[in-house]
């Protein structure tokens, strides 16, 4: 794989891995919130980004181990 090719790489999935650590982390912060107003909704919601960020940062290391063969 050329050198520019795997950084590009490296560089989109560390960007992925931050963005879904980011996204988890948020959801973290919605739930919590919705648990001390006893907000259906907002748990739900906050639950749902939670398993959204999990699924981000388990696609963008499974996109770190692609390796473009040439």
């Amino acid at each position: 794989m050329p050198p520019l090719l795997k950084t590009v790489l490296d560089l989109f999935s560390q960007f992925a891995m931050i963005g879904g650590g980011l996204w988890l982390l948020w959801g973290a912060v919605a739930l919590g919130g919705g648990l001390k107003d006893h907000s259906g909704p907002q748990i739900q919601s906050g639950i749902w980004q939670i398993v959204g960020g999990g699924l981000i940062l388990a696609a963008a290391a499974l996109f770190k181990t692609v390796a473009v063969g040439w």
